[in-house]
């Protein structure tokens, strides 16, 4: 079972209430006291679950509304990954 963590930075987020929900429905917790940080659990692989996570964020987004949109993930142990929304590509890409 891979543990995640992911922290999710939105700019003009239209309806965090809408796209909180979302995510929630799709099995990622509302940290306590913290704003767009979630966590939760897998059990399918590294690869799988980082394109899951990158699917239900852009999904959310879009049902929500927003200008722009950062990410930043860690599975288990493994390191940190950023992620920025292109909105000429409608998808994430990975930061640089």
């Amino acid at each position: 079972m891979v543990e995640l963590i992911l922290v999710v930075d939105v700019e003009g987020l239209e309806d965090k209430e809408r796209f909180n929900k979302h995510l929630k429905k799709e099995g990622f917790v509302l940290v306590e006291g913290e704003e767009l940080v979630y966590t939760a659990t897998s059990n399918t692989t590294t690869f799988s679950t980082k394109a899951y996570i990158l699917e239900v964020v852009k999904v959310g987004l879009k049902k929500s509304g927003f200008k722009e949109c950062k990410l930043i993930f860690q599975l288990d142990e493994l390191p940190w990954q950023a992620y920025k929304f292109d909105h000429s590509t409608n998808d994430f890409e990975e930061a640089k």
